[in-house]
């Protein structure tokens, strides 16, 4: 009887629970009758945009131009180059995974078979490189809208000066060519100067310019919706997400926070310095909405907004701030980046009001989503016809270079399986 009492089967019964154990272990023979602490939930700026309520149209409009960006950093690597295309060999050691994205997108490259080298090249399509040449003429032709979001930028900066290297780094936004240092600034030295190499300074004031885009659409409410003065005077433009939570009192606090008065972004507040915590706040606001205002697509890198927080006294975390207005910006963490957006801006994923700069990249954008759609031939078809117009006098050759090329492929489609952009 005992045996059979103290067998293994039956002491696997009275074993101890490994969770008993660990509570054991953890309070000890004293302190067992202790309370357990109780972890208060994390509430900072990442957790919060972790938990935000997203925009998909958005969010899938992002991916899309991480693909855009792609191409044509894709066509600066091939214009490169002498001859105007580039083998995939080389392509592929610029980055290996690049063989399925060039295959996904034939109206942007075209993969074709070397008639004298044999390998597989690259080239853009004509359509692409007209639309590159296009966004150029595009640049060119609205130096004077360009220099208009300038001398905005710099009327909004404390002592009317930035940074070179940070305008450089958003010229893309801005509609800036990339030689705007030499090609644009010296056409306006009544307007700028740059006294050190690395710092643009504003000569002449321009007080026309000094009215913020916001105020026309207080102009709108005031005059159309017949609401009161002190109800639009100081009011932005929102525009809740899909299936955003309105919690109680919410409607109350934005209320007041939309009369709520503050210095707008053209005035100088150096007599009166701004002490409340919320008008500063909403300073800020009109700053940043002032600033994404002016780009070409209404969209900016949060991480390139840290080079603007000394000149515009934004000395604020500015994730925290975005996120505490979902209804004016949204944060975007697709696309390998985290952007800023301006929600008024846009409807169902495109601009409302278009600009020339922003119709041209649309277009290339039209490319990304038109993806394999409308090409019939594909690269097996395109080297099989040129492998018939060598003729049949160089048949063995041909069959030996049919080989490699084969062999080639083969491993060019093994390489490129490796990730595919979606």
């Amino acid at each position: 009887m005992a045996s059979k009492l103290f067998s293994p089967k039956h002491l696997r019964v009275f074993s101890p629970r490994p969770q008993m154990l660990d509570e054991a272990f953890c309070y000890g023979p004293f302190n067992r009758s202790m309370q357990r602490r109780w972890k208060k939930p994390v509430d900072s700026a990442r957790t919060r945009l972790e938990g935000r309520t997203r925009d998909h149209r958005l969010d899938k409009l992002m991916i899309q131009l991480k693909n855009l960006r792609l191409a044509l950093d894709l066509h600066a690597v091939i214009s490169q180059q002498r001859n105007g295309y580039a083998s995939l060999q080389l392509l592929l050691r610029w980055r290996r995974e690049i063989g399925a994205f060039l295959k996904k997108y034939p109206h942007i490259f075209e993969i074709y078979v070397h008639p004298v080298k044999r390998n597989h090249c690259c080239r853009i399509t004509q359509k692409m490189a007209d639309l590159v040449a296009e966004e150029d003429a595009v640049l060119r032709e609205n130096e004077s809208a360009v220099v208009q979001r300038l001398k905005k930028l710099l009327m909004m900066s404390t002592d009317g000066t930035l940074n070179m290297h940070a305008l450089w780094l958003i010229r893309k936004e801005l509609g800036l060519p990339d030689d705007y240092r030499s090609s644009m600034l010296p056409n306006h030295l009544s307007d700028f100067s740059l006294e050190t190499p690395d710092t643009l300074t504003l000569i002449t004031r321009d007080e026309n310019l000094a009215v913020a885009s916001v105020e026309e659409w207080r102009d709108k409410e005031y005059t159309e919706k017949w609401l009161a003065e002190y109800e639009t005077k100081y009011a932005f433009p929102v525009n809740f997400p899909t299936g955003f939570k309105i919690e109680k009192g919410f409607r109350e606090k934005l209320k007041n926070w939309q009369r709520l008065p503050y210095t707008k972004p053209y005035e100088k507040n150096d007599l009166h310095p701004i002490t409340n915590a919320e008008r500063l706040e909403k300073r800020i606001v009109g700053i940043l909405h002032e600033l994404l205002s002016s780009t070409v697509e209404k969209m900016l890198p949060l991480e390139r907004l840290s080079h603007f927080r000394r000149p515009f006294l934004m000395e604020v975390n500015l994730r925290e701030l975005l996120l505490k207005h979902p209804g004016i910006f949204y944060i975007s963490t697709k696309g390998s980046k985290q952007t800023v957006l301006l929600r008024e801006s846009y409807n169902k994923g495109c601009l409302v009001e278009p600009n020339p700069v922003y119709s041209v990249r649309r277009k290339m954008l039209e490319l990304i989503l038109a993806g394999c759609r409308g090409i019939v031939q594909t690269e097996n078809a395109i080297s099989l016809v040129e492998e018939d117009s060598q003729g049949s006098s160089h048949g063995s050759q041909n069959h030996t270079c049919q080989v490699d090329n084969m062999n080639s492929m083969s491993q060019f489609e093994s390489d490129s399986s490796v990730e595919s952009f979606s």
